[in-house]
């Protein structure tokens, strides 16, 4: 068994595709994924599946997610090691107001695309890509540039993003 976490993409966020954490447990459950929990209102799923194709079953339980919710829904699947990895592996370290944010996407960028992405750093937002994930250290809320729908924009590509904070309880609490 392999236990993986699915970061649902606009779930709860800003009135947007509002749905109950227990309607979206039973709706994995439904798919025949096992020790379904979730964590916090942004849809933040984990649960344990004997498939190991993390590719085909982020599809699979996309194209359920649309059937049972009448509208496509994106999530971004990691196993739990690639999660704890991406929380102890940040680039940036947040002091004070300071904060981190990691956009997961669905695919590694191209070299175009991270420099597109690493373009953007300032005095108040620093970027870094690794992998299939964009960090961002926000210096400065009120004049960051810094949104999910402004990497997606840079990139081309969908992604998610959720606080370090987020990503680091996620790690412990579910190891």
């Amino acid at each position: 068994m392999t236990k993986y976490v699915a970061f649902l993409r606009a779930i709860n966020v800003g009135g947007h595709a509002i749905m109950k954490m227990t309607d979206l447990k039973r709706m994995f459950e439904s798919f025949g994924l096992e020790n379904v929990q979730t964590y916090i209102q942004s849809g933040n799923v984990i649960f344990e599946s004997e498939k190991s194709d993390a590719a085909a079953l982020e599809k699979q339980i996309e194209s359920h997610l649309e059937n049972e919710a009448g509208s496509k829904l994106r999530l971004f699947l990691r196993t739990i090691q690639e999660v704890q990895s991406i929380a102890s592996k940040s680039p940036f370290t947040p002091k004070m107001d300071k904060t981190v944010h990691v956009t997961f996407l669905n695919q590694k960028p191209d070299k175009k695309q991270r420099e597109a992405v690493m373009s953007l750093k300032s005095e108040v937002d620093d970027f870094e890509v690794k992998g299939r994930e964009v960090y961002n250290l926000r210096l400065d809320r009120e004049k960051s540039i810094f949104s999910n729908n402004f990497i997606e924009k840079t990139l081309g590509l969908p992604g998610t993003t959720r606080n370090l904070t987020v990503i680091k309880k996620i790690a412990e609490k579910y190891k």
